[in-house]
């Protein structure tokens, strides 16, 4: 067990390592391609870190099309990312900010560009309401017969890439601060070469796959860990994997609110929200039976919570136009409330 432990730590480390690769990569293709922070960090960064969880249940659903235990996984990907990014990444970047102004490197309010920050949260508030409104439709259109409930789902899928495309122009048309690139890309320091565009696609490629690699590793002794300690199965699959599958690649917003890039950080995170409550959802609405109230309702409620989440950030946006770290920190809170749900259920 002293091993795994051990290897679970490295692998930590490696992700970490890989964050600060990825967002000096991400920093100079935005200051290349001339994006502001609002583009590179909902779109870019954010995109970019949530490609991995969104092949899961593409791979699930294509490669055992129909069947339950693939529903299952699909279904458990698709609404554990939204749930783990409102919850555990707002509470970690926020944690993130009170330890760096612990440390002197920052002051205690989160400057962000409060019009990006509300847009990608309504955004994720509508879409997402409107993904969890869809495991009714059963309910509301059974009696005209499954086609009925077939279109329906179809059309709030398409409805959610619509919105996802509508949300990409309006980030892209927005304005913001560009992005600072007050530090060389790490790879043109090795070659010795210029920030050109082409070797930052290349260590962007190289951060993403080797946070990757170590989040797939910190997976692996994550559960040998919990099976030494003798946590059962259920808490493994419903608790600890969601987070070593989620947290190690928001590591970019905990290097960028230490730097005092807040909008990057949070972009980085609320635009994470926005694509996985649309394009892996209007997946699994449309290629699962999209039953948010099986096994106890449990997914069901980890999307009211994680909608929660994102209501309370958004009116404390909109109340004092600045956001605080203890605000984010409320997500811990709701995490706790899902884990003694979970344990109550089940127990």
């Amino acid at each position: 067990m002293a091993v795994d432990i051990l290897l679970l730590v490295v692998s930590l480390v490696v992700v970490l390592a890989a964050s600060i690769i990825f967002t000096n990569a991400v920093e100079m293709l935005g200051h290349r391609m001339n994006l502001h922070q609002g583009a590179v960090g909902s779109l870019l960064a954010a995109v970019g870190t949530a490609m991995p969880e969104t092949i899961i249940p593409v791979i699930a659903i294509v490669a055992f099309w129909g069947t339950e235990q693939a529903n299952k996984i699909a279904l458990g990907a698709i609404a554990g990312a939204p749930f783990m990014l409102a919850t555990l990444a707002f509470f970690v970047t926020g944690l993130g900010v009170l330890v760096s102004v612990r440390l002197r490197r920052r002051g205690p309010e989160i400057q962000v560009d409060t019009r990006i920050l509300a847009r990608d949260l309504t955004f994720f508030l509508a879409t997402y309401s409107a993904a969890v409104l869809a495991t009714f439709l059963p309910q509301a259109l059974g009696s005209l017969g499954p086609g009925a409930v077939w279109v329906g789902r179809v059309t709030v899928a398409v409805g959610l890439l619509a919105a996802y495309g509508l949300y990409v122009k309006m980030t892209l048309a927005g304005e913001a601060e560009g992005v600072e690139c007050d530090e060389q890309l790490y790879l043109g320091r090795i070659f010795r070469s210029g920030p050109l565009t082409a070797m930052s696609v290349i260590q962007f490629v190289i951060g993403l796959g080797v946070m990757i690699w170590g989040a797939h590793l910190f997976v692996k002794y994550a559960e040998a860990v919990s099976k030494a300690a003798d946590i059962s199965p259920l808490v493994l699959s419903l608790i600890i994997v969601p987070i070593a599958t989620e947290l190690p690649e928001k590591f970019n917003s905990v290097v960028w609110v230490s730097k005092g890039k807040d909008t990057l950080a949070m972009g980085n995170i609320t635009g994470a929200m926005v694509f996985q409550s649309c394009i892996p959802v209007a997946i699994g609405i449309a290629g699962t039976p999209w039953d948010l109230m099986a096994e106890g309702g449990v997914t069901m409620v980890s999307a009211v919570l994680a909608l929660l989440s994102g209501t309370i950030a958004v009116i404390w946006l909109r109340a004092r136009k600045t956001l605080s770290p203890h605000a984010l920190m409320i997500g811990g809170l709701l995490y706790l409330v899902f884990v003694a749900f979970v344990l109550w259920g089940r127990g």
